[in-house]
């Protein structure tokens, strides 16, 4: 598997590589590393009212992941990573310290985005499109597999979804003890 996706991981590098996206995409990366605007994004919208389900539901859902994906899974996986397995490649980022499955850059992005999308359409829309280039940038950056952010994304996802039912059972259980 691992030599299959090095294939595809060289195949985008032969599309895509040109200076612009040198650039672009260790910005795309490292805004989203360890997750931070995501979490900064969460506590602004608990602060409003009118925003503070869908900050709830992305705090949840950032919390979930990162039990998951980064303190559990890299860790029973213990997958490497890619440019570990063809060393040739120059890095335009400083290479991780940990694993490579599951992508915690792209699990984190999705799990917020997607929790942002269910509760505020219109905002979530673009923190897709942010999500999106985020697991693309993992994968122009050589530092994991296409598998890893493909699952990382489709993880990342689910969380959103329990998070948002999680948040609606806190919700539900408020209106009942507020009108006891």
């Amino acid at each position: 598997m691992n030599e299959f996706e090095i294939k595809i991981l060289d195949a985008l590098q032969d599309v895509f590589s040109c200076r612009f996206l040198d650039a672009l995409m260790p910005f795309i990366t490292h805004l989203t590393d360890g997750g931070a605007i995501w979490i900064a994004l969460s506590l602004v919208l608990i602060i409003f009212k009118k925003t503070r389900r869908a900050g709830i539901s992305m705090a949840i859902s950032l919390a979930i992941g990162l039990i998951v994906g980064n303190l559990a899974l890299k860790n029973i996986v213990g997958r490497i990573r890619p440019y570990d397995v063809n060393e040739s490649v120059t890095l335009l980022v400083e290479r991780p310290s940990d694993y490579s499955f599951p992508s915690g850059h792209t699990l984190a992005s999705f799990e917020a985005a997607t929790a942002l999308f269910i509760h505020h359409k219109k905002a979530g829309v673009f923190a897709l499109a942010v999500a999106f280039l985020t697991a693309f940038s993992r994968l122009y950056l050589y530092v994991h597999y296409p598998t890893d952010v493909l699952f990382s994304m489709v993880l990342g996802i689910g969380i959103a979804i329990l998070s948002a039912f999680i948040t609606s059972k806190i919700y539900d259980n408020k209106k009942i003890k507020d009108h006891k």
